[in-house]
């Protein structure tokens, strides 16, 4: 992982434009080749990102650039929709690298770990006639949390959550990247079932292609009666 603390500014081009103007941010580029823009706020959620399949290539700064100040350029585009996220890089405050090692992923405990385990025991509210292949279903990033093949025998990649958002659909995202490189699970579909799921979170998962599962906690434990939700 490196990290770069530099005065910057930010435009990202694709489905949709954005720009951040010229500020003092953290840069986050991550061994999957994602990269995180943050500033000094906003808790954990970047004010910008570029997720995998991405690539970065240093530029050259144009004239205007360089008389303006510019001294570096960073491209990152995605392989896949041709997004691009284009970083001007006035001052480098600070730039580090860091191995991290192998992450054995998020230990879960309490109402996600209870959803996990009912919706791997009630396989049929994800799809009918589907099987359980395997709880933590690992990948090289991390377990999935449930693997199951629908009647027909198509693989299906499930992330539970508690409250559905942007950073869980971002993370199945990744996960089916990886678990369809496998040609014995390809193609592989995603589910991302919660409690709750925000209107974002969902707008983003069906721009992906990934189904989302809302789920009635006290309905799966058999205490009241209500319908999850497939949409």
């Amino acid at each position: 992982m490196r990290l770069v603390i530099a005065r910057c500014s930010v435009d990202y081009t694709g489905r949709l434009n954005a720009h951040l103007p010229l500020a003092t941010r953290l840069l986050v580029h991550k061994g999957d080749g994602s990269l995180l823009v943050h500033s000094d706020g906003g808790s954990y959620k970047p004010l910008n990102w570029m997720s995998p399949p991405c690539s970065l290539s240093p530029e050259e700064p144009g004239e205007e650039e360089s008389l303006a100040g510019v001294v570096e350029v960073w491209r990152v585009t995605h392989k896949k929709t041709g997004d691009a996220l284009r970083v001007q890089i006035y001052e480098i405050i600070h730039d580090s690298n860091h191995d991290l090692g192998l992450d054995p992923g998020l230990q879960k405990d309490g109402v996600e770990a209870d959803l996990q385990r009912l919706l791997a025991e009630q396989v049929d509210l994800i799809s009918d006639g589907a099987t359980l292949v395997r709880r933590e279903y690992p990948t090289a990033i991390g377990p999935v949390d449930l693997l199951v093949r629908d009647a027909a025998g198509v693989a299906i990649a499930v992330e539970v959550k508690r409250r559905g958002d942007i950073d869980g659909v971002e993370q199945l995202t990744r996960y089916l990247e990886l678990l369809g490189r496998d040609p014995h699970l390809s193609p592989v579909q995603g589910v991302f079932a919660a409690q709750e799921i925000k209107p974002q979170a969902r707008v983003l998962a069906e721009d992906r292609g990934i189904r989302c599962l809302v789920l009635d906690y006290d309905d799966m434990k058999g205490i009241e009666s209500g319908i999850p939700r497939l949409f």
